[in-house]
């Protein structure tokens, strides 16, 4: 009997999931689905998926678990549109940067007896420099080796919760276990930040005065720290995240603010002691940061163990029984 994993969205991180899984096959069988119909056709090419369905409800008819990795601004449509779809004891988990949002439209949208769970992925550090993204960057091996935060909504069934964990181990990552709002205030510092520097750095300099002779000098560093804005698949998704999660995002830019003005005044002052320290103090925190990650050597997280994989493929043909008496 094989166990059906619905993938909507076959960008980097959907069509990744997808080639990790692909090692399970034929006990799971992989069905994609993008809205863009060539991008479908060649994640299927590339082996990503294992069938392509273009009729969205449809794909998720017979599935265990759906993935939703998607930008934010396409989430609560998708989940109107395959809500009425969706097996008894399916769970939906997604990918997007607003997890408390995302909760409270699946707690509104989806029918009793199918759950929702949040999960946010950390890419193999080996992938951080990495500058592809789309269908073309994705990797079987994109979260080897890496954590993803699991967020379950309060009176979640412990199945779903297992379930999901399960799924997420079968792409060579370790589930730890957080909340919506803990995670809302990560991202916010972790991922959206970075995108809004990047954002107010070109809002500062291009098309203002200077630019036309700065723009023929900028080089590594600018196109570095400004590549963050093009990693956000929409805009207008980078700016519903901002604003869904706003109290996080607002205190997250008060603490950049306040670093940078005290950096401003240190030049300003010219005090050569007061902006060393404190270049040196961010240098040594990125090399620590960028060492542990490509350690990845989380001693307080427990790592999978995949040797028990019947009992896990036990576990994940029994989970939608489970659920059903749960519902």
């Amino acid at each position: 009997m094989s166990i059906q994993v619905t993938i909507i969205g076959l960008g980097q991180v959907g069509a990744s999931v997808g080639l990790a899984l692909a090692k399970h096959h034929p006990t799971l069988r992989r069905v994609g689905h993008d809205k863009d119909v060539q991008t479908a056709k060649a994640a299927e090419k590339k082996g990503a998926v294992d069938e392509v369905k273009f009729n969205l409800p449809a794909a998720v008819r017979q599935a265990k678990v759906v993935l939703l990795s998607i930008p934010l601004g396409e989430v609560r449509s998708t989940l109107e549109a395959i809500a009425p779809d969706l097996p008894e004891g399916a769970v939906v988990v997604d990918t997007s940067p607003a997890k408390k949002a995302v909760a409270a439209w699946a707690a509104e949208l989806l029918p009793a007896g199918r759950y929702y769970i949040g999960l946010t992925p950390a890419l193999n550090a080996h992938y951080l420099h990495r500058i592809e993204f789309g269908l073309q960057a994705a990797q079987a091996d994109l979260f080897e080796n890496s954590v993803v935060m699991l967020d379950a909504p309060p009176h979640t069934p412990e199945e779903a919760v297992q379930l999901a964990a399960d799924f997420v181990r079968l792409w060579g990552a370790t589930p730890i276990y957080g909340d919506l709002e803990e995670t809302d205030g990560l991202m916010s510092k972790a991922h959206l930040l970075p995108q809004l520097t990047a954002a107010a750095l070109l809002n500062a300099l291009v098309d203002q005065p200077g630019w036309q002779d700065a723009r023929k000098l900028a080089g590594r560093p600018f196109s570095t720290l400004t590549a963050a804005l093009a990693y956000q698949d929409e805009i207008k998704s980078l700016t519903e995240a901002a604003l869904l999660n706003r109290e996080n995002v607002a205190r997250a830019l008060d603490l950049l603010m306040a670093s940078l003005q005290g950096l401003r005044n240190a030049v300003a002052d010219g005090n050569e002691q007061a902006v060393f320290e404190r270049l040196e103090l961010a240098l040594d925190g990125r090399t620590r940061w960028l060492t542990e990650r490509t350690q990845a050597d989380w001693s307080e997280v427990e790592k999978p163990d995949l040797s028990a994989i019947p009992g896990l493929w036990e576990r994940l043909l029994g989970s939608r029984e489970n659920l059903k008496r749960r519902g």
